[in-house]
C-alpha cells in the first residue's frame, strides 16, 4: 500500500477539487488555495469552505496539502518582496486552517546574490514571524527543498536543517522532499546506496521525523544540473529503477506522496499514479 496523489485543480470552486482528486485515483492530493501567480487572494467564501470539509471528510481521502503561490520569496534581501512574502505565508496559513488542511508546502526562494547564509536568515525569520501571526496550530508548515539553482536557498540537508534549527515553533515546521529537486541537486537517487545516504542524511541532522511529503518527480536534467524541470515518473534522469529504490525504502513507504509530473499527451496523472503503484510493488 502506498498513499499516493497528484496536483488537483481548484476551478470553479475549491471544494470541486475532492472529487476531481477521486477521478484522478487519489489517495491523498495537493493543492494551490488561490491563484499561484499573483499576489492578491480573494478571501475564501463560508459555503465553498464548508462544501469542501465537507466533502473531504465524505471521502476518506487525505492528507490534503496545500502549496505557496509561485511569487513569493522568503530569502529575498529586498524588504518590499520580502514584507509581501511573510505576508502571502502568514494568509495561506491562515487559509490552510480554515479550510482543515494539515499542511502547507512552501519553497524557500532565491538570496538574489546576498549569500547563502543571509538567505537561510531571511527565511528563518518569515517563518517564525508568520507562524506566530498566523495562529494556525493545526497547520505544519514544510520546507520544500530546492533544485541547485544560482542563488537558490535549501538545496542541500545540511542547509534545510540549519533553517528547521532556527524555527522557535518546532512542532509546527516540517520538510516536503522533492526528487526531481534533490537530484538536480546532486543526490544520486539512482541507486539503492545513493537513496540510503540521503535519507540517512536527512535522520542523521533532521530527523525522519521531520519528513512528512515526498514531491515524487523523476527530472530532465542530469545530476546535479541544477535544473528545476520536472518529468513523468521513470521517464527522466531517474528512471524506473531509481525510483524502485525511493519508493521501496522504509522512510518512504509510509509518506504521502504527491506527483507534481508534466501535462502532455505522454502520460496523464492517473497514469503516473498506476506507475508509481507498479513500481512500489503494489
Amino acid at each position: 500500500m502506498v498513499l499516493v496523489g497528484c496536483h488537483i485543480s481548484i476551478a470553479g470552486s475549491i471544494d470541486r477539487a475532492v472529487g476531481r482528486a477521486r477521478e484522478a485515483g487519489c489517495e491523498t492530493f495537493q493543492i494551490f488555495s488561490r491563484n499561484p501567480r499573483g499576489w492578491k487572494a480573494k478571501d475564501l467564501e463560508p459555503g465553498p469552505v464548508d462544501a469542501f470539509r465537507k466533502a473531504l471528510d465524505a471521502s476518506g481521502l487525505g492528507p490534503v496539502v496545500d502549496h505557496m503561490p509561485y511569487l513569493p520569496n522568503p530569502a529575498s534581501p529586498d524588504d518590499e518582496i520580502y514584507e509581501k512574502s511573510v505576508a502571502a505565508l502568514t494568509n495561506e496559513l491562515q487559509r490552510c486552517d480554515l479550510l482543515g488542511i494539515p499542511y502547507l508546502v512552501t519553497h524557500l526562494g532565491h538570496h538574489r546574490g546576498a549569500g547563502t547564509e543571509g538567505g537561510q536568515e531571511r527565511v528563518i525569520a518569515a517563518a517564525n514571524r508568520a507562524l506566530a501571526a498566523a495562529g494556525a496550530d493545526g497547520v505544519t508548515l514544510l520546507l520544500e527543498n530546492t533544485a541547485g539553482e544560482k542563488n537558490s536557498v535549501g538545496s542541500t540537508v545540511a542547509d534545510l536543517a540549519r533553517i528547521v534549527d532556527g524555527i522557535d515553533e518546532r512542532g509546527e515546521i516540517g520538510l516536503c522532499f522533492d526528487t526531481c529537486h534533490a537530484f538536480a541537486a546532486g543526490y544520486d537517487l539512482r541507486t539503492a546506496e545513493g537513496v540510503d545516504a540521503l535519507f540517512g542524511e536527512i535522520d542523521d541532522l533532521i530527523g525522519l521525523s521531520n519528513l512528512r511529503i515526498i514531491h515524487l518527480n523523476d527530472c530532465k536534467g542530469d545530476l546535479g544540473s541544477g535544473l528545476d524541470r520536472h518529468e513523468h515518473i521513470g521517464l527522466g534522469s531517474i528512471g524506473e529503477e531509481g525510483f524502485r529504490h525511493i519508493l521501496r525504502h522504509p522512510a518512504v513507504r509510509s509518506l504521502p506522496l504527491i506527483c507534481e509530473t508534466p501535462v502532455d499527451e505522454r502520460r496523464g496523472d492517473g497514469g503516473n499514479i498506476a506507475k508509481v503503484r507498479e513500481l512500489a510493488g503494489v
